[in-house]
């Protein structure tokens, strides 16, 4: 009868060793000093083997069992698994990683080729790069795989551990490998968390949160409590995320003179890590313009300090401060925005993502589309920022609605 994992992390050790069995071979070795060890006996050519894969916990019951596969794999085509001679002779991965990357660079994406390269330099040269293609076990690749999940960054590791698969593929029919390590990986990796959305109110509640923003009064200096009242509706108007907001330098925006205002954001503080284009409306020319008379520094929103931005936290706090605790935060702005879009049906899902700077989850899709769609975007971010404004247009026309003062309206 197969073992359960509580069966193997609360085994006690005993007087004698003895031994708690998995089946086809496999079994946990339990000596008197509380050590567990990994073993499996195999006959071969007529003679009883045994082979040793390793100290539990440090090798856990799911990989002992791949340990175990691969060795059955190997009787399976003749070869004795604890035999000392296997040959690791041949291509490293690193090796073979660049030779398979170099190989489809040319029918992808720049930027998607060198994140791609990027993975692999980070998370798993440092580990596999200098093994040979043919001594890399499944237990090695998911141990790798362990360590970038134990920093919390699941898609990467899911997605390094597709890289390996492909690496393999690449290597198996040139005569490099014969076997592909992380094939039976996937039901072992941990999944990922469901998505939590930022708290935002419902999209009738706009004009009330437009209102609460244009009569921001929560901080009682009053260069801080304009530079945060435009911070919030600057963010409102782009879709942009709290950092790219804060960080915004004056150097970024490009033609706010012209016909085809834009920001450009750099690369190092975009979660997509590559560069994005944001199209300005009307109303976002003319909220940088207003700023730009009681702003100092490099910054767009500058923070109490000389050259330094508003701090992390300056934006959610103004939402508190309106109300919104629990109800609204910076972040979902973007939810507001996405869900006026789409409810429109008037513009392409294409435009909205781009907008947003979100990833394309279709690895292959995103590598050939490369579109930017500066023009619908500019045309989409305009009609939201009419919607936003038109919010205070009602204002000034309904004055006596409670709690609001006309006077604020600008």
């Amino acid at each position: 009868m197969a073992l359960k994992e509580l069966e193997v992390r609360y085994a006690t050790k005993r007087q004698k060793d003895y031994k708690l069995a998995d089946g086809e071979g496999l079994y946990l070795l339990v000596r008197p000093n509380g050590s567990k060890l990994w073993r499996m006996k195999y006959r071969f050519d007529g003679k009883e083997k045994l082979l040793s894969f390793g100290r539990y916990p440090d090798l856990s019951l799911a990989e002992a069992r791949l340990r175990r596969a691969e060795a059955r794999v190997a009787l399976g085509q003749g070869r004795d698994p604890g035999a000392s001679n296997r040959s690791p002779a041949g291509k490293t991965f690193e090796q073979a990683a660049r030779a398979w990357h170099e190989n489809r660079a040319g029918n992808l994406d720049a930027g998607h080729a060198k994140r791609l390269m990027t993975r692999l330099e980070r998370d798993v040269f440092p580990v596999l790069g200098h093994r040979p293609l043919r001594s890399i076990t499944s237990a090695d690749v998911l141990a790798m795989v362990r360590t970038v999940e134990a920093r919390g960054a699941l898609d990467v590791s899911r997605r390094i551990k597709q890289h390996v698969s492909q690496v393999y593929r690449f290597a198996i029919p040139q005569g490099w490998a014969d076997q592909d390590p992380a094939a039976y990986l996937s039901d072992l990796l941990k999944p990922k968390p469901r998505v939590r959305h930022m708290a935002r109110v419902g999209l009738q509640e706009l004009p009330a949160l437009v209102r609460a923003i244009d009569c921001y009064d929560g901080e009682e200096n009053p260069r801080r409590r304009a530079v945060t009242r435009a911070a919030l509706l600057f963010t409102l108007l782009t879709w942009g995320r709290t950092n790219e907001t804060r960080l915004a330098r004056w150097d970024e925006f490009e033609q706010l003179d012209g016909p085809e205002p834009l920001w450009r954001v750099p690369t190092a503080r975009m979660k997509m890590e590559r560069e994005h284009l944001v199209p300005l409306s009307r109303q976002v020319v003319s909220l940088l313009q207003d700023v730009r008379s009681y702003s100092s520094g490099a910054y767009v929103f500058g923070g109490d300090k000389l050259g330094q931005p508003i701090s992390q936290n300056s934006m959610i706090y103004g939402c508190y401060r309106m109300g919104y605790r629990g109800r609204q935060t910076v972040h979902g702005f973007r939810g507001l925005a996405s869900t006026w879009a789409n409810e429109a049906e008037c513009y392409r899902a294409d435009w909205i993502e781009m907008a947003l700077a979100h990833v394309d989850r279709d690895d292959v899709r995103s590598a050939y589309n490369s579109a930017l769609y500066l023009s619908p975007r500019r045309r989409m971010l305009q009609d939201w920022a009419d919607q936003v404004y038109g919010c205070l247009k009602q204002m000034r026309e309904a004055p006596h609605v409670e709690g609001l003062d006309p006077a604020h309206v600008t």
